[in-house]
């Protein structure tokens, strides 16, 4: 019996590896080709496997790609999670929101991929679906950071909401034209005008956020 059993975790934990395989392959063959461009034989060559194999995994080649942005979009949601639980005053968990949403570099990989779903997304409806999902977790994210000031009577705003969609709207703008044209925005910049429109959001000085960093 606990042989079976134990036979049967190992084909598990088997498959769930190849699942893991074959998702960090398609991240890496989107970011290279796009997702409207990329093939499952592409991914199939990428991993060199059959395209079977794969097709025994995900049924379609729409199933792959929503599952490899699922898991990035999980990953996200996790970690804006314990930035807004994290320790500090609200407007150091505000500030550490806002600096995570925005790219590191230019070549940030989570962010040429979202920009490319973007794209992809208006005519595809399953990427539309799993890109409301992101903007939803995103902009529930600041909601929340900015709640928790309110309620300690650290930030003044009558609505929450609608700042975090502001916020939100304002950065995606920016942050797409910071990845096509670094020359012209800097992300230092960038982030200055994040705190900038969040100071002007929650009713504090822009003193109130980090000078730089």
């Amino acid at each position: 019996m606990r042989s079976a059993e134990g036979a049967r975790g190992s084909r598990a934990d088997q498959a769930d590896q190849r699942r893991a395989e074959l998702l960090d392959a398609a991240r890496r063959v989107v970011l290279e080709r796009g997702i409207s461009s990329t093939r499952v034989a592409d991914i199939a060559k990428a991993t060199n496997v059959s395209g079977g194999l794969i097709h025994y995994h995900f049924a379609t080649k729409d199933d792959l790609i929503t599952a490899m942005l699922r898991v990035t979009i999980d990953d996200e949601v996790t970690r804006l999670g314990e930035l807004v639980r994290g320790s500090g005053p609200a407007v150091e968990r505000l500030d550490r929101v806002l600096r995570y949403y925005i790219p590191r570099s230019r070549t940030d990989q989570s962010w040429i991929l979202w920009i490319d779903a973007f794209a992809a997304g208006l005519r595809e409806a399953v990427v539309q679906k799993i890109l409301l999902e992101l903007e939803t977790a995103w902009i529930g994210a600041v909601e929340q950071a900015i709640q928790a000031g309110v309620d300690t009577g650290e930030f003044t705003c009558d609505d929450p909401r609608g700042a975090a969609e502001r916020l939100d709207g304002m950065l995606d703008g920016l942050i797409i034209r910071y990845t096509l044209h670094p020359l012209v925005l800097s992300r230092a910049r960038l982030l200055e005008h994040a705190r900038v429109a969040a100071s002007h959001e929650v009713g504090l000085p822009r003193s109130a956020f980090p000078a730089a960093g």
